[in-house]
Parts: C-alpha cells; sequence; structure tokens
C-alpha cells in the first residue's frame, strides 16, 4: 500500500455508483492519472468541488501494489485547491468552449497513463491561467495552446522557412502534411496559400508574440484558426469533438 501526491489538473470527470466519480487529471510528476473520488456527488461534499474540470488541485492518492502499477485506480483521498481557474472560464461561452478544447487536447496528448508529460502539464496551466484572466480573446488562447502543443510533442509547423528543404521564408504555401509552409518548389498536392496576416498570427502564437497576435484582424484570426485546426487533426488522426463548438475570431 502506498500514499502519494501530485499537483494536477482536473481533465474530466465521469459518474460511478451513486456517489462516486472518476476522476482524470494531468498531473505534474505522474502524467495522466484516473482516480475514484468516493462521496464526492453528495449534495454537502466540498471534496467534490473542488474536483471539477478546470481546477487546479494539490491531490493525495492512496494504491495498492496493483494499483501502482495500473490494474485498478487509486483513490483521492485528500484535495486542496491550488486555483480555481474554472471560476474564470466556465461562466463564458468562448472561453469555456475554448477551455474544454485545451483540456481534451491534453488529454489526447498524454494517452500513456502513468509517463510523466511536465511540459504538456506547464503548458495547460499557463494556458487556462491565461485564459481565465482574460487578457486575451479566447479563440488566440487556445490556437497558442494548440501550437504549442503540437511543438513539445514534436510536430512543430514550420510559418516561416520551408518545412521540406528548410530555403529561408517568408514562404507562399502552405501544406498540413509537409508540416508548414512550404517553398515554390517542395509544393505538394493539398497546399493552399494562406494569407501573409494569417501566417504571421501562428508564428506569433507558437512564440508568444501577443502584441502582434492581439493586433490581428478578425478575418485573419479565423483564417489561421483554420490552419491550427486542420494541422491538429492530421497529427491527431482524428478530430477533436469540442473544437466544433469553438467560435473564433468575433462574428462573421
Amino acid at each position: 500500500m502506498s500514499l502519494f501526491r501530485d499537483d494536477g489538473i482536473v481533465l474530466r470527470t465521469q459518474k460511478l455508483g451513486e456517489a462516486d466519480r472518476i476522476i482524470t487529471l494531468l498531473t505534474r510528476s505522474h502524467g495522466r492519472v484516473r482516480a475514484v473520488a468516493r462521496g464526492v456527488r453528495r449534495t454537502k461534499s466540498k471534496f467534490g468541488a473542488r474536483l471539477e474540470p478546470f481546477s487546479h488541485v494539490d491531490v493525495q492518492f492512496f494504491a495498492r501494489g496493483s494499483e501502482l502499477i495500473g490494474r485498478s485506480l487509486p483513490l483521492c483521498t485528500q484535495t486542496e485547491t491550488i486555483a480555481p481557474y474554472g471560476s474564470g472560464i466556465v461562466g463564458d461561452y468562448d472561453r469555456y468552449t475554448a477551455g474544454t478544447a485545451m483540456l481534451e487536447t491534453a488529454e489526447r496528448f498524454t494517452d500513456h497513463e502513468g509517463e510523466p508529460a511536465v511540459q504538456q502539464y506547464l503548458l495547460l496551466v499557463g494556458g487556462l491561467r491565461t485564459l481565465a484572466g482574460g487578457e486575451h480573446a479566447p479563440g488566440l488562447v487556445l490556437d497558442a495552446f494548440l501550437l504549442r502543443s503540437l511543438a513539445v510533442n514534436g510536430y512543430a509547423p514550420s510559418f516561416d522557412d520551408c518545412a521540406k528543404c528548410g530555403i529561408h521564408g517568408p514562404n507562399r504555401f502552405f501544406s498540413v502534411a509537409a508540416g508548414g509552409t512550404v517553398c515554390g518548389d517542395c509544393r505538394v498536392p493539398g497546399s493552399v496559400v494562406p494569407s501573409p496576416d494569417a501566417v504571421r498570427l501562428l508564428g506569433a502564437l507558437l512564440t508568444g508574440d501577443w502584441p502582434t497576435a492581439d493586433a490581428t484582424e478578425p478575418r485573419h484570426v479565423r483564417e489561421g484558426a483554420g490552419l491550427v485546426s486542420a494541422y491538429l487533426h492530421w497529427h491527431l488522426e482524428r478530430g477533436l469533438r469540442s473544437l466544433r463548438y469553438v467560435r473564433n475570431g468575433g462574428p462573421a
């Protein structure tokens, strides 16, 4: 039998029996963890209120030997709130849908339970903090998170040099399959010709150039979001269910 602690972000919850829940978290040291929280669906459970999606929590887990090697689920025995990001997210449609897509992305990129994914964890914490703070448009925060998640998982797109031959940009064409912008000689079937402003936006989001990103016109934000979505779907091999509800760049 063993006790271990970690801090993490609650990704989702599932009902279990009449009063329990299975909690999925992305933790700092143990990667993605699923654990049982007993009695949290009871009306008077303060414990349950801390284990809602978007919450940043410090959790103590209890596991038997078999649970440590993944044969069954550990128990959440104690939790303390580090930051209730949900309070700044769930009351706003755009923030909520963007945040939900971020949680789903983080879960998809950490598909092996128990394997540390520190960079993905830190990206998620920072992304939710920024989203809850409301300093930038939710769609921009989401696209920045998606691009950086792709990068830390080995799929960094190129928005300047040719993704195939490396010739210095800016380059005119963009290919999801090739890995980003490509030159005329490396152009492949299915390449598109995005506006320079949309490509500049995506480069800014990847590098954290928020003044450039915030000043981008809504039509170019929408165009950039479409490229990010296509690129993400290509590498995940199937789409995010939550991404269809996200609005980017304001009304058309």
